[in-house]
């Protein structure tokens, strides 16, 4: 069988993307995947989970105006040729699309060419770009581009139109439920490691103070580290001996490290990585004490799950979190950590204190490890997605493989 991949953004590299297009080859299937070039690579390059198509660059572009002709909008038609060219060459069987922007442009070169269409809804769209209005963080073009209100409108349209969606977390398939999705056409594929990356074997940080958090993701406002910041405020006050390392980038930052400073935090209490390679980053987390999840508890956060939650619990790490629900609800099911209201740093400040010995990290850490060693793994979930695809397209594997 062979799979059109559709990705909004440059790859590599995208975690949930290489995991889905590994699981696909692994099975037997080819994979072919249609990517952004805003950093002008190679048009074609073959990698072990597939092979990667990148957009042609217009020649005589400047970068600036190359990556706004190549903008993911829903009827960009560089990327209709891009998604139709790649599915045709294969030819595709099915043309699987990650995420919301450049669904109906999957849909629309599927119904040319006679394809099924599966949607990877790996997040709440509509409502990550509501957050980030919310916040008032919305960018001039954004009304056109990025308006929550078209976005609604196209993921009705959208749920109702591919053969089949692939969501992250239950909270995500009840909501589609409520849309009026049939539940047979909807697929649950938690964001868990691969086993692969799950370490055989975890030595705790040493038990010294400070104690040491870590955070992995973006820097935006609806992820709530303004309230990390200010509970790490509240703690230096009252002498609790806590520091954050923040890894990641995103277009808060700025605001995130000027509130740092107006607090009075210093690089004894905060940290600003920045962006750092995969790997890297995993070493950050073998050195913290505590993975803090802290986004907040919004309609966004509310039907989607993050990856860093299933990283830390791989690690043996106990894991703070707000009460946005897929988190909390694991979490706590697990006793892999504590939860604490998203909007309220005093609340988290009284978390952090109670983590302070290392036996109860130990045993919160021990909990969340068993959880992923015997439930939330990669080799689970990727095969759902395999027989998700493979059912829409309407593939049989051989009598010999059956």
């Amino acid at each position: 069988m062979n799979v059109c991949l559709i990705w909004d953004s440059e790859y590599p590299w995208d975690v949930r993307l290489e995991k889905v297009a590994r699981s696909l080859t692994a099975a037997g299937h080819r994979v072919d995947i249609a990517a952004r070039n805003r950093n002008r690579l190679p048009v074609v390059e073959v990698l072990p989970e597939g092979t990667v198509h990148r957009m042609p660059p217009i020649p005589g572009r400047s970068d600036r105006m190359e990556a706004a002709l190549s903008f993911p909008a829903f009827v960009n038609p560089r990327w209709f040729a891009l998604v139709h060219a790649v599915a045709t060459k294969g030819p595709a069987d099915v043309i699987l699309c990650r995420d919301l922007p450049l669904a109906p442009i999957a849909i629309a070169a599927g119904r040319r060419l006679g394809r099924p269409v599966v949607l990877d809804m790996a997040e709440n769209y509509p409502a990550m770009i509501q957050a980030v209005w919310d916040h008032g963080r919305q960018r001039p073009w954004d009304w056109l581009v990025r308006n929550p209100r078209a976005a609604r409108a196209v993921e009705r349209w959208v749920v109702r139109r591919v053969d089949h969606t692939i969501v992250v977390v239950e909270e995500s398939r009840d909501r589609l439920v409520e849309l009026g999705v049939d539940p047979d056409r909807i697929t649950v594929s938690l964001n868990t490691p691969l086993g692969e990356r799950i370490p055989s074997c975890v030595e705790p940080a040493t038990p010294d103070l400070p104690l040491r958090l870590v955070y992995i993701g973006l820097l935006e406002a609806p992820r709530g580290l303004s309230v990390v910041l200010r509970a790490l405020a509240r703690c230096r006050d009252e002498d609790v001996p806590v520091q954050v390392e923040v890894v990641g980038d995103g277009r808060d930052r700025k605001i995130l490290e000027d509130e740092s400073v107006a607090l009075g935090l210093g690089e004894d209490r905060v940290r600003f990585r920045g962006r750092l390679p995969y790997e890297e980053a995993l070493t950050v987390v073998r050195g913290a004490h505590v993975g803090i999840v802290p986004h907040l508890a919004n309609e966004s956060w509310n039907s989607t799950i993050p990856n860093k939650l299933f990283d830390y619990m791989s690690m043996g790490l106990p894991v703070v979190t707000s009460d946005a629900r897929p988190a909390a609800r694991i979490v706590s099911e697990t006793g892999c950590g504590a939860v604490y209201p998203s909007h309220d740093p005093e609340a988290l400040a009284l978390v952090i204190r109670s983590l302070l010995e290392p036996a109860v990290r130990a045993e919160k850490g021990a909990r969340g490890r068993r959880a992923v060693l015997e439930r939330f793994r990669w080799d689970v979930d990727g095969g759902r997605v395999v027989e998700a695809v493979e059912r829409a397209a309407g593939f049989r594997p051989p009598l010999e493989m059956a």
